[in-house]
């Protein structure tokens, strides 16, 4: 019998301010290029709203390593700008001036400033953390991408034969698990990591029973990719990222009593993060419903697209509203506002629920655990 947790909570929505460092690793000669393409870049981000101020520094230790970071008002914005179009074309220049990077955002919780009384700062846009969170040790996220249509049972079978990859990656970072579904032609991979995110991703990617896996669908992919060329294979994962905005576990169920479900919501266009923030709250309030067969919601949100990944006790059906995450018809009359389709399409009754349950969940192609080494 597993003990049970505490309650975890992760959010993007607490309106704190937001910091963001970005770690790079330049080419031998690049400096020159590199600061070209930030200028470039830092004028474009300066223009957004939501953004308060940033800061390139260089190592006084290693000079090809650098500094970015920036502060944002809040989660949403950036997440809205760095999941855009435009973001990817105005970070395309820096990619041939860097060996490597690495990306770390972290909600303000405490600062300390000196004020002068000539020369009083002003008062800092955005709020502070209000308290510190309690967490897991585990790093959520998501890839998703479409497939031809008339390709989906060929491209379900060819994700859900390969063999595990070694889920050690280092002493520090362990693949923990991995879970595919399908909705339709489209493809969402949730994977969860204890450590560090992009090691584990760049460890999974050069294992040959992941590579041959990759290799096998690329003929059925929407969005042509070619994996030996580092410029295509960085563009596709950019573009298919589906980043973690909200997570909460309660902490009331054993985890061998839960299943693992998701849910897919096609938002209406630039309703995606309402939408997301919705269900959120939702999930929010369910979590201290000791009634709520929920015990834990992941939430990944790109533009439009917004998926919820679940672990219920009991039958998802069991309880239709709770699970589609529209409890009482004021959030339902809410999120019917915010989906693709309208508040025509939101279900009034129980019997509505289900069936609308059912067209919104995903069909799970795999769930494992990384095999150890």
């Amino acid at each position: 019998m597993t003990t049970l947790s505490e309650r975890i909570s992760q959010s993007a929505f607490d309106g704190s301010r937001l910091r963001v460092i970005l770690l790079l690793d330049l080419h031998d000669g690049a400096q020159n290029q590199f600061l070209e393409a930030y200028e470039h870049m830092r004028n474009q981000v300066a223009s957004i709203p939501g953004h308060i101020s940033d800061q390139l520094c260089q190592s006084i230790e290693n000079p090809s390593q650098w500094l970015i970071t920036s502060e944002w008002e809040s989660a949403p914005p950036f997440l809205a700008w760095v999941n855009s179009e435009e973001h990817v074309a105005t970070v395309q220049p820096l990619h041939s001036c860097v060996r490597d990077t690495r990306s770390l955002r972290f909600s303000v919780l405490r600062e300390t400033g000196k004020a002068f009384e000539s020369t009083p700062e002003p008062a800092a846009k955005g709020n502070l953390q209000a308290a510190p969170r309690l967490g897991d040790g585990v790093v959520r996220h998501a890839l998703t991408f479409t497939v031809k249509p008339g390709t989906e049972e060929m491209v379900a079978k060819i994700l859900a034969d390969y063999d595990s990859p070694q889920s050690r990656v280092d002493e520090n970072t362990r693949l923990r698990r991995t879970s595919l579904f399908m909705h339709g032609n489209r493809v969402v991979r949730a994977v969860e990591v204890e450590g560090d995110l992009m090691a584990a991703l760049r460890h999974v990617s050069r294992q040959p029973e992941v590579r041959a896996v990759e290799e096998a669908i690329n003929p059925y992919l929407e969005q042509d990719r070619d994996l030996g060329d580092p410029d295509s294979a960085r563009m596709f994962f950019t573009r298919a990222a589906l980043p973690t905005v909200h997570h909460v576990t309660a902490g009331r169920h054993d985890s061998g009593d839960v299943q693992r479900h998701a849910l897919f919501y096609q938002a209406k266009e630039g309703c995606g993060m309402a939408l997301a923030r919705l269900l959120a709250g939702q999930d929010e309030e369910a979590a201290n419903e000791a009634s709520s067969p929920i015990e834990s919601s992941t939430i990944f949100q790109r533009d439009d697209i917004v998926v919820r990944l679940l672990e219920v006790s009991g039958p998802l059906g069991a309880q239709p509203t709770q699970a589609l995450g529209i409890g009482g018809h004021r959030k339902a009359a809410m999120l019917g506002r915010l989906l693709d389709g309208g508040a025509n399409g939101m279900p009034t009754n129980d019997q509505e629920a289900a069936r609308f349950l059912a067209q919104a969940e995903m069909n799970l192609i795999t769930d494992r655990r990384a095999a150890e080494s």
